[in-house]
């Protein structure tokens, strides 16, 4: 995430109609093509078709400093949770965007699969599918298990985390920890039609300046995505797998940093974030067409730059 973000609403930009009725469910329809390729453009399309208008919000309880905070076990509130799903549903919202972790996972991985499992139950309860984020690059790069820091007032994401962290990441050979983290998730809830898609990595070009002076951080960045893509589709998943492109022109296909050319070509879904005005936001999204797949805008608004929901949800719902 970056400085401007708290609540922000994502949706798909729809490429084509396609008529679903009488389709057979996705785990027998999709068992022919291979576990290990990107989805087919047409495949792609399937997916988009069988979905509403998508629009919804990064989500994280009112209560969490940060992802732990949300899922560690002595501050896990489902009660809140289903509180404040019950808000986003009365306003239409039919979808979250939700940051997971991986020390949970580490240090109990059938209490966090249960905590999952019960996020979806609340979620599903609010007619809300979730799209579930594995691994963040921005903002504190030192996580620590247990009590969290207390947010700072008026200061945005003061105490969120990234995930695995400097120690892991920078370490190529401590990654190998993270597969199982990545595939028991994956393969868990391969099925389940509670969720949406998952988007494996946010924002890994984020050389994250504010936090620490960057000193090579995106080679081991790149280095973790592309493995992460591989573990997911060593998977025969039901929904679809993406990440997100942020930074830089790609509205170019020749000038696409080496990040965005290996996102935009294995994401099954198109993902995106813009933080600019109107004008900006209906370039990106026009240029990233190209792909004919469906997209989806994980992250946007920003007041300052003029990223407003009264400009950028017309067009979103419009297209």
């Amino acid at each position: 995430m970056t400085r401007r973000i708290y609540f922000l609403a994502l949706l798909i930009l729809s490429l084509s109609v396609i008529a679903c009725s009488n389709s057979k469910p996705a785990k027998e329809k999709e068992k022919q093509e291979s576990p290990q390729e990107r989805w087919s453009v047409e495949r792609a399309q399937r997916w988009g078709g069988k979905q509403p208008w998508i629009v919804g919000a990064n989500f994280s309880p009112s209560d969490a400093s940060n992802q732990l905070d949300m899922w560690q076990a002595d501050t896990w509130n489902p009660e809140l949770i289903d509180k404040e799903l019950g808000w986003a549903e009365e306003i239409g919202m039919n979808t979250i965007r939700v940051y997971l972790h991986y020390f949970p996972y580490r240090d109990d991985k059938d209490a966090f699969l249960k905590r999952i499992d019960q996020f979806l139950d609340i979620s599903a309860k609010h007619h809300i599918k979730p799209m579930f984020v594995f691994f963040d690059d921005v903002w504190d790069p030192y996580p620590k298990a247990g009590p969290q820091t207390e947010p700072k007032k008026h200061l945005h994401n003061a105490a969120w985390v990234q995930c695995p962290g400097e120690e892991i990441l920078w370490n190529p050979e401590k990654h190998a920890q993270l597969k199982s983290y990545v595939q028991d998730i994956l393969n868990y809830y391969k099925n389940d039609d509670r969720i949406l898609l998952w988007d494996l990595y946010n924002e890994p070009q984020n050389t994250n300046g504010l936090s620490y002076k960057d000193a090579g951080k995106e080679e081991y960045s790149l280095i973790l995505l592309k493995k992460v893509f591989e573990w997911a589709r060593e998977i025969n998943l039901s929904q679809p797998i993406s990440s997100g492109v942020w930074a830089g022109d790609w509205t170019n296909p020749d000038s696409l940093s080496v990040f965005n050319e290996f996102m935009l070509e294995n994401s099954d879904v198109i993902t995106y974030h813009n933080y600019n005005d109107i004008d900006d936001f209906k370039r990106v999204s026009e240029a990233l067409k190209r792909y004919k797949r469906p997209m989806i805008c994980t992250e946007y608004m920003a007041r300052g730059n003029n990223s407003l929901f009264e400009t950028i949800l017309p067009y979103m719902k419009e297209k």
